[in-house]
């Protein structure tokens, strides 16, 4: 690969925690997984655990964030943990990523909450949340719907100093979603499932926003890494730009050295 890629927009999983939500079922093993990735000339990934409950308490987050935790010690130069906050439970939340912070951790998401009730993205406890995130410079990476844009608008202005990664493109609200992230310079995008299968919307992106608010991500395993990458290396941008978007504006988000 011409390019450091770094997959920033997946959700692995291992035998006793997460959700395989592979369409086919393959990858069927976490080995199979980063096997995958790594075929494909991917150097780095990074994540969440996710689950679909209905209810959710804490200990079911920090389940998942420890497994994330875990994973990234069995596979230590190649996958980047995501991990969950929950609005019912702010205080625990935010203890909890002053711990991991101090544990290398950078990146809080993709969050899902149609899929994993933690709240509203604007929701009180999540807003306390945030303070947090922004003292400690992390990174939120938010699968946002189209009525969800608000909430989204709300927490960009509310906390203008935090990174926050819009998940997908998208298609029919493609117009909707760039009109909010251009008001916003904390906002970026990944470019992982729905809207980059439509031809020029990479170069789109990167011309209304800069290549520097837009990262590579495929949702691996729901969608194709292969064709999300290759649909992305087939779009006309500059020598820098693919530099940037494929990985190293998620070095500069997260702070990750250059290997």
């Amino acid at each position: 690969m011409k390019y450091e890629v770094i997959d920033a927009h997946v959700h692995p999983f291992t035998p006793d925690c997460g959700k395989n939500i592979a369409r086919f079922g393959h990858p069927a093993t976490t080995e199979a997984f980063f096997d995958e990735l790594k075929s494909l000339g991917i150097a780095r990934c990074c994540g969440s655990f996710i689950v679909t409950a209905e209810t959710l308490d804490f200990s079911d987050v920090m389940k998942l964030n420890e497994a994330a935790l875990a994973l990234r010690e069995k596979y230590p130069d190649f996958y980047v943990p995501g991990i969950h906050i929950h609005g019912g439970y702010p205080e625990e939340s935010r203890r909890m990523l002053r711990e991991f912070h101090k544990e290398g951790v950078r990146w809080i998401g993709e969050l899902v909450n149609y899929s994993m009730p933690v709240g509203d993205y604007d929701c009180p406890g999540m807003m306390k949340i945030y303070e947090t995130v922004s003292e400690l410079g992390m990174v939120l990476n938010l699968h946002v719907s189209t009525p969800q844009l608000d909430a989204l608008e709300t927490v960009a202005k509310s906390f203008p100093r935090m990174n926050i990664v819009l998940a997908h493109p998208g298609d029919a609200d493609f117009a909707q979603r760039l009109a909010v992230l251009q008001k916003h310079p904390n906002l970026h995008i990944d470019i992982s499932g729905t809207g980059l299968f439509r031809w020029g919307c990479l170069r789109r992106l990167t011309d209304a926003l800069g290549a520097e608010r837009v990262l590579f991500g495929s949702d691996f395993p729901t969608c194709s890494p292969g064709m999300n990458l290759h649909g992305g290396l087939c779009e006309h941008l500059t020598e820098k730009e693919f530099q940037l978007v494929l990985g190293g504006n998620f070095r500069r988000l997260t702070g990750l050295p250059v290997a």
